[in-house]
Order: structure tokens, then sequence, then C-alpha cells
């Protein structure tokens, strides 16, 4: 923290004292492990007193961004960005979601409206000849989910549930689970499952009220565990002990891939989002804290603790990287997460103060480092936003 204090000056001081007092709350109370919230339920505010400089930050940031999207962001027929897809308008609706904004309000309910117009005969949400049709449908039943009063959208739901659960690779695609593609979830165009679609295929089955031991995220574990760069019983693959540091990369499947590349010893270098989707997911499946997957993760994420980057990757996907970043922190429990050099982090204050940085003029956020994986689209970045602040929420 003090190296990234250092950077942004003194003219950051009244930051760095409103997260120094968040911080102060935290060390004061036990952290420890939580249960994973039942599903259906979002992200939970954590402390009982919150400085009042970061939460008065924290409502005028969200407020800000909100009127962004409610003024400029939104088309007229309810979609974000639609010319993407139905995939930025599903994301940003479940952030306004999760920030309180009604299902019955025009900025929600026509946009609502509008990804209805995707439900396909197949119980898919996705638009027409689209290679992302799971990661379309599972941000649609993660905005749809919330949404969900007096059994609204039940059926909707139903068939998107079933039509993920059908496009997971199993034996209803001959294969096994000796395959490294188990149990994984892709976009569709690659024609091979990776760890970020089946993160959002994890949150999504969580979302319709799957539990951690049903068949399908169980499934899904399968192939998690094979994206560590940890040697185990769970974790056979060849990439598995060529880069033992306990982090995650994209896909062991279809010759493997990391996004951060490969080492010189031919092993898949690990990288910030994809460790905290996996150590997101192990502990959505049910993976316990005493698990050597989960201790190992941990540790890796210890040693590369960052708001300025995303370890691995830079700029690149830095805002997805929040968004992986505050829900695996949220879900381990922890309000203080201490590095590997001893220094304890109250991490929602940190991120607050990081997210509170960079917001632009407008309320917007926007990647104008690195627009890769279409963060120069300001709408998706806001949403990703919006969805890192959630799990900030002061009481």
């Amino acid at each position: 923290m003090t190296r990234i204090l250092r950077r942004r000056g003194n003219g950051r001081l009244s930051l760095f004292f409103a997260s120094a007092c968040w911080l102060l709350v935290g060390l004061a109370a036990t952290a420890g492990w939580a249960q994973t919230p039942p599903a259906n339920q979002g992200p939970q505010p954590a402390n009982d007193r919150v400085a009042p400089q970061v939460r008065e930050q924290y409502e005028q940031m969200v407020s800000r961004a909100i009127s962004y999207l409610r003024t400029k962001g939104r088309a007229e027929d309810g979609s974000y960005s639609g010319a993407a897809g139905p995939g930025v308008t599903a994301l940003v609706t479940a952030a306004l979601l999760q920030h309180g904004v009604s299902p019955d309000d025009p900025l929600v309910a026509v946009s609502l409206a509008r990804l209805q117009q995707f439900v396909q005969p197949d119980g898919g949400i996705y638009q027409t000849g689209s290679t992302h049709r799971n990661y379309e449908t599972c941000l649609a039943i993660l905005a749809f989910s919330p949404a969900n009063r007096n059994g609204r959208y039940d059926q909707l739901l139903k068939g998107a549930d079933a039509f993920v659960k059908g496009l997971q690779w199993d034996q209803g695609e001959e294969v096994d689970a000796s395959n490294e593609s188990y149990g994984g979830a892709g976009y569709g165009s690659h024609k091979r499952p990776d760890l970020s679609n089946t993160s959002f295929l994890i949150d999504a089955l969580k979302s319709t009220g799957n539990a951690a031991d049903s068949e399908a995220i169980q499934r899904a574990l399968v192939f998690i565990s094979r994206c560590q760069n940890l040697e185990s019983e769970h974790n056979t693959t060849k990439f598995s002990a060529k880069n033992p540091d306990g982090g995650f990369y994209y896909t062991p499947a279809a010759g493997g891939t990391s996004q951060a590349g490969p080492t010189d010893e031919g092993g898949l270098r690990s990288y910030g989002s994809m460790t905290y989707a996996g150590l997101k997911s192990m502990l959505y499946a049910g993976v316990g804290p005493d698990d050597q997957r989960v201790k190992a993760a941990v540790e890796w994420l210890r040693k590369h603790y960052d708001l300025e980057s995303n370890p691995g990757m830079g700029a690149a996907g830095l805002y997805y990287y929040y968004h992986t970043f505050a829900k695996a922190l949220d879900a381990l429990g922890q309000d203080v997460f201490q590095d590997s050099q001893g220094v304890r982090h109250d991490w929602r204050a940190e991120l607050i103060g990081e997210l509170a940085r960079r917001q632009q003029p407008d309320g917007s956020w926007v990647n104008s480092d690195n627009p890769r994986w279409l963060e120069g689209d300001a709408n998706l970045v806001t949403g990703y936003a919006l969805l890192s602040l959630a799990y900030c929420r002061p009481k």
C-alpha cells in the first residue's frame, strides 16, 4: 500500500486518511472465513462502522455512475453498446440491480424487456448466430435472477439454466472426466472451454439456486482445478508441475493457453484476474479454507496483491480484474487481507479509493491504458466497476 501511496503523491492524502480510518476499523475486527452466501443473495455489507469520508466517497461514485448510465450510456431501446450483442446490456443491468435500482425503474425495466427479445427457443438468451452463447446467457441470468420478483421470470430462468448446463463439456459432448475439457464452459467460437466462461457459469448456476454440491457445479470444479498451477490428485495435467506457483491461467484444454504467455519450461503463467476467478469459483463450489488448492491460490494472491494493475497482465483486463478481485475476497470472508510482506489491507477501502481515482468526470469508467477485451467501452467498464463496488458497500 505504501508503494501505491508513493506513486499518487501528496495530492491524494485525503484519500489516504479515508482509507486509513477504515483500515483501523478493519484491524480491530476478527478476520475469518464466512460461509458462501446462499443462491440469489447478492454481496453483503461487511462493516458496521465505516469512516464517513469513505461512505460519502462510495455513495458519490455510485450515484455519478448510475447517472451516467441513465443519461448517456443507455440507448432508447434499453441496450448498452448493443452492437456488441446483449452481453454488455446484461452485465450493466445486473450491476444496477446490485445497487438497489428496482426492476420496475424504467432504467432497468426497459433493459430487461430488451434482453427478453434475445430469449431463444432452446432456452438460451443470446443474439441469433452468436458464438458467445454461454457468456451471453450467463450474464442474462445474472440480470434476471435479482429481478425475479413474484416469479415473473421463473420460466425464463429455468430454460436458461438448462441451456447453460447443456453447453457444459461433459458426456453430452462425448467428453469423460479424464479429458482436460471436462466440466468447463467456453464462448463457443474457440471450440474449447476456459476459466473465465466457467467462472461466469458457476455464478449463473449459483444465482438460479444450484447448490455447491450440484452435479453441474461439481463438474465445473473439475475443470477449474485443472486451470491451477498446482499438481495434486485434482490436477495431473502436463502443465501442473511446470510452473507450480498456485496461481491460475486461462485453460489447459486444446493444448493450453495463458493470456500471460508460457514459461521457459513450457508451463503456463498465472495471472491476477484468473487466479481470483479460480479462487472465487472454488469457494462457491464448496472447497474449504484448509484445502491445498485454496491455500495455494491465497498464497499466490498474497505475493501479488495489487490494485494498480492486473498482476501478470499489466493494464489488460484491469476492470475485469477488479470485478474478480472483489468477488473472490468477499467470498473469502476476510475484511482484512494480509500480503506476503505482512502488510494488512482493508481491501474494500483501498478498492473504493482506486476506483474513485479512476472515475471519469462524467461518472463513467474506461480503460484508457489498454482497450483489450472491450475495455475501451465505457458502458462495459462502468458495469464492471459497479459490480466491483457492490462487494465494497458500506452499511
